[in-house]
């Protein structure tokens, strides 16, 4: 059974921060440190975590945030170059997991120094992430700290220009969100558009999954963006592009299905097969659909297929699966079989009744067929 993830925050790190701190400030209380960060640490949950051991640091180091600054810095491991994961505290210094609570620290009590916690975070992310501390900063110092990301596009450090895409990002997992960016993302994009090209696919692809964030809640703009992008672009700004689009692919938008060169499809009404058409809850819906094209030329399709699960009050909710893309012959047809179970998940409450399997193509609903769901 793996680990669990809330074990990235452990006594063995805790113990290990508290043993760099001491080295390079003798007066710390690494004992008493180490016990309030590590109270019980079993009950909590990986965010809980971090943040005790934040609060610990807040205790414990000096209330001069530029001596606990210097601290910091004096305790980090060597930066590395290449791929930072599973780095973590050793006789080295400080990375890895502990970094976060290191960021939510200088997130809270570094406000009154910029140009060092700018320095902090900089250094954080090259051993870890400092994408949850910056947000304080963007949320409090916005454009003195949008000046300073834009000078990082440029930094020659990987992990540094990935933390402006990725620090940035409105509806960051786990971190608060950006209301001034999710209403107005024009600083965000222009950020982005400098990082675009990236030479690192790590780069390039937090680069997509903000725009996908931006998306949310400004289509049109990214779709915008695909549009003016996709022009000349490479094979990799073009992978960027479609995974920044992903959800807006998955919503069946029609005008950023059109960037990627799928079009209404000339078909006929596509014929559905159910061979389960009583599924027991837990067991599988097995279904085929039959597509015939009316073009004389060939057409890319992207075809998904969408359950409508029934609900508690009567009424059914859509969820969109992606399934298969093909280049449909002129004149030729195409038949594709799906196994989809249904089971138990934690997203979703299934109530029995009827259910709705529809095929879409290229966005454009094309054909819907029955099945009933009975629970055990």
């Amino acid at each position: 059974m793996p680990e669990p993830f809330k074990n990235s925050f452990n006594r063995q790190i805790i113990l290990g921060m508290a043993e760099h701190f001491k080295k390079k400030w003798p007066e710390f209380d690494d004992k008493g440190f180490s016990d309030t960060a590590s109270k019980n640490l079993d009950a909590l949950e990986l965010k809980e975590r971090s943040e005790q051991i934040m609060n610990a640091m807040i205790e414990y180091l000096p209330s001069d945030f530029t001596k606990a600054g210097e601290i910091l810095l004096a305790s980090l491991s060597p930066a590395l170059d290449g791929d930072i994961f599973g780095i973590t505290v050793d006789d080295n210094g400080i990375a890895g997991w502990a970094i976060m609570p290191m960021t939510h620290y200088v997130g809270l009590r570094g406000h009154n120094h910029f140009d060092l916690s700018m320095t902090l975070f900089k250094e954080f992310t090259k051993r870890f992430s400092s994408e949850f501390g910056i947000r304080f900063f963007l949320l409090d110092s916005t454009e003195e700290t949008l000046s300073t990301l834009r000078k990082w596009t440029k930094d020659s450090d990987k992990h540094v220009r990935r933390l402006v895409s990725e620090g940035t990002r409105p509806r960051l997992p786990w971190a608060m969100q950006l209301p001034v960016f999710i209403k107005d993302p024009l600083p965000v994009i222009e950020l982005l558009e400098m990082l675009k090209d990236d030479d690192e696919e790590y780069v390039r692809r937090s680069v997509a999954n903000n725009l996908n964030d931006i998306a949310r809640d400004h289509p049109d703009v990214v779709v915008g963006i695909a549009e003016k992008w996709m022009k000349g672009a490479s094979r990799e700004r073009e992978k960027l592009i479609r995974h920044a689009c992903r959800t807006l692919i998955k919503k069946g938008n029609k005008r950023v299905l059109r960037v990627f060169g799928y079009k209404p499809p000339k078909i006929q009404r596509v014929s559905i097969d159910v061979q389960t058409p009583k599924v027991v809850f837990g067991a599988a819906l097995q279904f085929s659909a039959s597509i015939c094209s009316n073009a004389s030329y060939d057409q890319p399709l992207m075809i998904d297929y969408v359950i409508h699960h029934q609900k508690a009050n009567g009424k059914t909710s859509p969820k969109v699966f992606k399934w298969r893309t093909k280049s449909l012959a002129a004149r030729k047809s195409l038949t594709l079989t799906k196994k989809h179970t249904i089971k138990k998940i934690t997203t979703r409450v299934y109530y029995p009744g009827v259910h709705t399997v529809e095929i879409m193509v290229n966005g454009v609903s094309a054909g819907a067929a029955d099945f009933q769901l009975l629970m055990p």
